[in-house]
């Protein structure tokens, strides 16, 4: 399914990449549960490879996995030069990964949003070494002002049930607050644009000063 926001405007999106987290608070979430510091790492729906240079740095290996073509393009030109990290053409209902070769998995919104990402899932079975433990971050619409706005974006889906699929899988859930924080209103304005209608855009720039917002994600991880 084409996503809206980094399929329709690789130039903001990056800028939004740039903004989220300023306070690296989901990695500090993440290194409290597993760090991957000579480890093997896949990142699945890594889009133009935003989080492989950051990870190879102290990673044994990290494999980008992204299914279009020119975010996938966009990838492999970023870490050019970087020994240890390589992108991959693929799915994540059939990753064209190795059985048991991961340690660490690391999926920032793509794909693993709740019922229907089973066929990943059985895949994330397959590539997981023993010990190894799947990182899946999303949002968290239970709170926060993004939480707010994103309920208002998407008012039928459940977010509490979304939560009891992911209990049923086996996966503990860690809240993670963190914020969106732009040099510019300019790069606020346009990064909220691509994420939600015209409509509801106008109405969250004209009653949200300045250049960040409180934002809560979900933290959800499962050890192999």
């Amino acid at each position: 399914m084409p996503s809206p926001n980094i399929w329709g405007d690789q130039e903001t999106y990056e800028i939004e990449n740039n903004g989220v987290d300023p306070d690296g608070a989901i990695w500090s979430a993440m290194r409290t549960i597993r760090s991957w510091a000579d480890r093997r790492v896949l990142d699945i729906g890594c889009g133009t490879g935003f989080h492989l240079p950051l990870l190879a740095e102290t990673a044994e290996q990290v494999i980008g996995v992204e299914p279009h073509v020119p975010l996938y393009n966009r990838a492999v030109q970023r870490i050019s030069g970087i020994a240890n990290a390589e992108v991959r053409h693929g799915l994540a209902q059939r990753l064209p990964v190795e059985d048991h070769s991961i340690d660490v998995v690391h999926n920032r919104w793509a794909y693993f949003f709740g019922p229907g990402c089973e066929p990943g899932l059985r895949e994330l079975a397959r590539v997981m070494a023993p010990g190894g433990v799947a990182f899946l971050i999303d949002n968290d619409a239970t709170r926060s002002t993004f939480g707010r706005w994103f309920r208002d974006a998407w008012p039928d889906a459940d977010p509490i049930a979304v939560q009891r699929f992911w209990n049923r899988q086996g996966f503990t859930t860690k809240p993670v607050m963190m914020r969106w924080k732009f040099d510019t209103r300019e790069d606020f304005e346009a990064v909220v644009r691509i994420e939600f209608t015209p409509e509801l855009s106008d109405k969250i720039l004209a009653s949200h000063d300045g250049t960040e917002v409180d934002y809560a994600v979900a933290l959800r991880w499962r050890h192999y």
